[in-house]
C-alpha cells in the first residue's frame, strides 16, 4: 500500500487554501505552491503538488461536468417530482456497489461502515422524498376536493367548473 500524501495530513484550512490556489492558479506554478507551503511549516514536493493538483483537477472537471448535465436534464424535463434527488441516489449507490466490487480483494474493511451509513442515510432519504411527494398529492387531492364542494355550492356554470377540474387535476 502506498504512502499517504502529505498533503491529505495538512490541518483541513491550509489543505482549503491549497485547493483555491490551485484552482486560482489554473492548476500551475507548482513550484510556488511548494515555497508557500514551506513558509507555513510543511515541506511537500513540486511533483506532490502536481500529482495532488491533478487528482483535484480531474474531481473539479467530473463535478462541472455532471453539474452542467444536471441543469442541463432539469431544463429539458424538470424536476417537479424529485426526479433528479431520485436519480443521484441511485447513482451514488451504483458507485458504491461498484467500488465494493472492484475492491473485493483489497482490505476495505475501514471503508464499509462508511458506505454502510451513506447508503442507509441514502435509503432513508428516498424514503422521506416518496413519503412528502405522497403527503403532497394527499393534500393537493383534498384541496380539489374542498375546491369542488364549494362550487358546487355556488352554482357555478358546469362548464366553469369543469375547466376548474381540468386544471386542478392536471397539477394533482
Amino acid at each position: 500500500m502506498p504512502a499517504r500524501s502529505k498533503i491529505t495530513l495538512l490541518p483541513d484550512a491550509l489543505r482549503s487554501e491549497l485547493e483555491r490556489r490551485l484552482i486560482t492558479g489554473g492548476f500551475s506554478n507548482y513550484r510556488d505552491l511548494s515555497e508557500w507551503l514551506r513558509g507555513q511549516g510543511f515541506e511537500i514536493s513540486r511533483s506532490a503538488i502536481n500529482r495532488f493538483g491533478q487528482d483535484f483537477e480531474a474531481k473539479c472537471e467530473a463535478i462541472r461536468v455532471a453539474t452542467e448535465q444536471a441543469k442541463a436534464i432539469v431544463a429539458t424535463v424538470g424536476d417537479d417530482e424529485g426526479n433528479m434527488n431520485e436519480a443521484l441516489i441511485r447513482l451514488i449507490q451504483q458507485l458504491s456497489f461498484d467500488i465494493l466490487i472492484k475492491n473485493q480483494d483489497a482490505d476495505i474493511a475501514s471503508l464499509l461502515p462508511k458506505m454502510g451509513i451513506m447508503v442507509a442515510k441514502l435509503s432513508k432519504a428516498s424514503v422521506d422524498q416518496k413519503k412528502w411527494m405522497t403527503d403532497v398529492k394527499k393534500k393537493a387531492e383534498k384541496a380539489v376536493e374542498n375546491i369542488e364542494e364549494k362550487l358546487k355550492s355556488q352554482k357555478l356554470d358546469p362548464e366553469a367548473l369543469r375547466v376548474v377540474r381540468e386544471e386542478i387535476y392536471g397539477i394533482v
